[in-house]
């Protein structure tokens, strides 16, 4: 999925097979005490209060890095897992493969694979879905299969078509920036698109990226221009 992700609203899905790990065997990130803003209060004078707050700065210091040591671990054990995982060929194989997908990576997955997600997948899916539910006799195992696959289903269904909306509005956004940026009047520019109701999150989230960008290859100069038309659109999107 593109680095501009413009927030995929999909099902969280929990079907998770036997053979997914469970989430108790994952880290769990904990509440932590870290206080960058100083909401502990400043230390109280005397050598022991300043002590006592030296202290419970340090406690939380160790929290933090083990927060962020968790997280990193996470983001490690994700990225192994997407490597691990093969594809399949055929549409029962990919059933089953995102059925075995966990739930924080179905997004992933179907940006990965959207254009397996066609007509022939969700047909064959329903097909499934057909003989469980009209099955003349029905078994516990086929009872919850018929929920795996309605889940699946749903969760797919929502989450292709909110994949193919935010990259309609991504098209949509970068041609949006490119004419900002290229027009002779900024600020005509801007006013035409208010109107248009074509200020938005997604215009707003691309300009982001090109910053950043900007800031790593150093270029100060783009950076800093791009942030003031970032605060002229913020102005013009609350009007």
């Amino acid at each position: 999925m593109s680095a501009l992700s413009i927030g995929i609203a999909t099902t969280a899905i929990t079907i998770r097979r036997n053979l997914t790990p469970s989430s108790s065997s994952r880290p769990r990130v904990s509440c932590i005490g870290w206080d960058p803003e100083g909401l502990l209060g400043p230390p109280q004078t005397g050598h022991i209060a300043r002590r006592e707050f030296k202290r419970r700065l340090e406690r939380d210091t160790e929290a933090r890095e083990a927060f962020e040591s968790q997280v990193r671990e996470e983001k490690e054990r994700r990225r192994a897992l997407r490597q691990s995982r093969v594809v399949p060929d055929t549409p029962e194989e990919l059933i089953e493969y995102f059925l075995d997908t966990e739930a924080q990576e179905i997004e992933f997955e179907i940006a990965k694979l959207r254009p397996r997600l066609n007509q022939a997948f969700f047909s064959h899916l329903q097909f499934e879905l057909g003989q469980l539910r009209f099955a003349v006799s029905k078994t516990q195992n086929a009872e919850d299969r018929l929920i795996e696959l309605e889940a699946l289903q749903k969760a797919l269904l929502e989450g292709t078509e909110a994949y193919d909306k935010m990259q309609a509005d991504l098209i949509t956004a970068k041609e949006n920036l490119t004419k900002i940026l290229t027009s002779k009047d900024v600020k005509a520019t801007l006013l035409e698109m208010v109107e248009q109701n074509a200020l938005n999150r997604s215009l707003l989230t691309l300009l982001d990226e090109n910053i950043a960008n900007a800031h790593n290859c150093n270029q100060q100069q783009a950076a800093e221009f791009m942030e003031k038309l970032r605060g002229a659109i913020l102005r013009y999107m609350t009007v």
